[in-house]
């Protein structure tokens, strides 16, 4: 790609932390990686996530400077457990932990209706190891695997009172130096019921001499970050609040990961829930006194870290190329862009990409065993996360070839749900274009127009602030026109953030089922 190439690209990114100026602004991903964890590995830093029921799940991020981050893989393609190939909302992939250890990258993760569940591989961008469940059980959630110097290995973890009525405390086991099982029953080595409520999201870490548990609490929107101390593995731990929200507008600043440089530096990397917009990932500079962590800056003077919004960036040895995880996707090549997730287990009849640079969504019903119709149940959304707090989104389609009833559009998704589409009237006679909104209850329209030029459309929704979004549409080249005249504002899903991208749906099954051919998908915008 051509240096021009390069910087329009730049220039339509809606986000971007690095300021060019050898500074940067948080977030550095304004997009839902929730529940982060970040490890360095040589010259090179990986991330991972949250990614609860949308798959493939459990994304991999790589950067070489901790501010531009590029998503490079998916730990898991699909979820071979019971009940994937329909929505799974809130469920699934909790909290992660990545390590690298003995020459192999780790990711362990708590499913709070299984189990703790492993998996390994040589190389991140690759081929991870079929998930292992490393110990059954319900309400197991957010594990961290802490190898030590002498050979012995241990697992900490969180509780989800939703699954076995236990909550606020952590719990330390013995692990097999390979990860694979569980040695003991382990023992409490931290109850946050008085001092820290919803003490949850423990990483474990080992420094002068001291075992170290980086531990949120307070509740997602609201919390701090706590670190626990103690000369032993198993406690008992002194704690400290190390930062907080304080007289800033960061709120809930918490549950994240700790790296630490070759120049020496101490990095932290944590969330912020911002509501519509999901869990977005900050990163604060870090130092050591008297062996205890202090992040971000004491703004207040009250001895506890707040969230810095510009900061020089890390001294990693060098200058890296600004970017950002793609958005846009014109369909060139053999697969979907790495942003796109299904709700449920991807179904390759979902989709095609023979036609040259286009994309293929074939009609599908919402299936029977679901609580209702909606589009809440549909597993064949193909979405991605919001990429910053304002920007525009656009889907060039051609739905010619749809059948009677069938519909293909444009969707803003969450726990409520709004979209534009191209609709094939029930008679067959002609196309309508439509805005509708719905939640897990009832879908309805709210706006109709008649499409009185070819099957070609454009449509774009314009977020704004606070999430508010707006329809357009533009038949064939003709100009944008709005879809109604009422705004919809986003709400975030089940755990995460919401959602913006492509669909494809049909009233009922039928073996001729019809289909949309997207020319691209475009996410435009600015901070900058």
């Amino acid at each position: 790609m051509d240096s021009t190439s390069t910087e329009q690209k730049l220039r339509q990114k809606p986000w971007l932390s690095d300021q060019g100026d050898g500074t940067f602004v948080n977030p550095v991903l304004h997009a839902d990686y929730s529940d982060p964890d970040i490890i360095r590995a040589g010259d090179d830093f990986y991330m991972t996530a949250s990614s609860f029921g949308h798959l493939p799940g459990l994304p991999i991020l790589h950067s070489n400077d901790l501010i531009n981050w590029r998503l490079i893989n998916h730990v898991l393609p699909r979820m071979d457990l019971p009940n994937y190939d329909v929505p799974q909302h809130g469920n699934g992939v909790w909290a992660p932990a990545l390590r690298f250890h003995a020459g192999k990258f780790w990711v362990f993760y708590g499913d709070p209706d299984v189990g703790i569940f492993m998996s390994t591989s040589e190389d991140p961008a690759g081929e991870w190891t079929p998930l292992h469940l490393v110990q059954e059980g319900k309400g197991l959630i957010d594990p961290c695997p802490f190898w030590d110097d002498d050979g012995e290995a241990y697992l900490v973890h969180a509780f989800a009172r939703s699954r076995c009525g236990i909550k606020h405390i952590l719990r330390m086991c013995r692990m097999s130096p390979d990860g694979t099982r569980l040695l003991d029953e382990g023992r409490i080595v931290y109850d946050g019921t008085e001092g820290h409520p919803t003490m949850e999201g423990p990483k474990m870490y080992k420094r002068n001499g001291y075992y170290y548990i980086f531990a949120p609490a307070g509740g997602v929107s609201t919390g701090w970050q706590t670190v626990l101390r103690s000369a032993s593995a198993f406690g008992p731990y002194e704690d400290k609040v190390v930062l907080h929200q304080g007289g800033g507008s960061v709120n809930g600043p918490h549950q994240g990961g700790w790296v630490e440089l070759a120049s020496g530096e101490c990095w932290f990397m944590h969330f912020q829930d911002k509501g519509a917009y999901g869990r977005i990932a900050h990163l604060q500079p870090m130092r050591w006194s008297d062996d205890w962590p202090v992040m971000g800056a004491d703004s207040n003077g009250d001895g506890i870290g707040e969230p810095v919004m510009r900061y020089p960036k890390p001294n990693v040895g060098g200058v890296f190329a600004i970017g950002a995880p793609d958005d846009s996707d014109e369909f060139e090549g053999t697969g979907l862009g790495l942003q796109w997730q299904w709700q449920a287990n991807p179904n390759p009849a979902w989709y095609s990409l023979e036609k040259a640079s286009h994309l293929r969504l074939f009609a599908f019903p919402v299936p029977n065993n679901q609580p209702s119709r909606t589009l809440y149940y549909a597993p064949h959304l193909l979405l991605q996360k919001f990429p910053a707090e304002v920007f525009q989104a656009e889907a060039r389609l051609d739905g010619s070839e749809l059948k009677p009833g069938e519909r293909a559009g444009l969707i803003v998704f969450g726990r409520r749900f709004a979209y534009a589409a191209v609709q094939r009237k029930a008679d067959g006679s002609g196309m309508a274009v439509i805005r509708a909104e719905g939640g897990d209850a009832e879908e309805k329209e709210v706006w109709s127009g008649a499409m009185t030029e070819g099957m070609t459309v454009t449509f774009r929704v314009s977020v704004d602030p606070d999430a508010m979004c707006r329809f357009h549409y533009a038949a064939q080249d003709g100009p944008f026109l709005p879809c109604g005249e009422m705004e919809f504002q986003a709400e975030k899903g089940h755990w995460v953030g919401a959602k913006v991208g492509l669909f494809a749906a049909s009233p009922e099954d039928a073996a001729d089922r019809g289909y949309a051919d997207i020319d691209w998908f475009r996410i435009a915008g600015g901070n900058r």
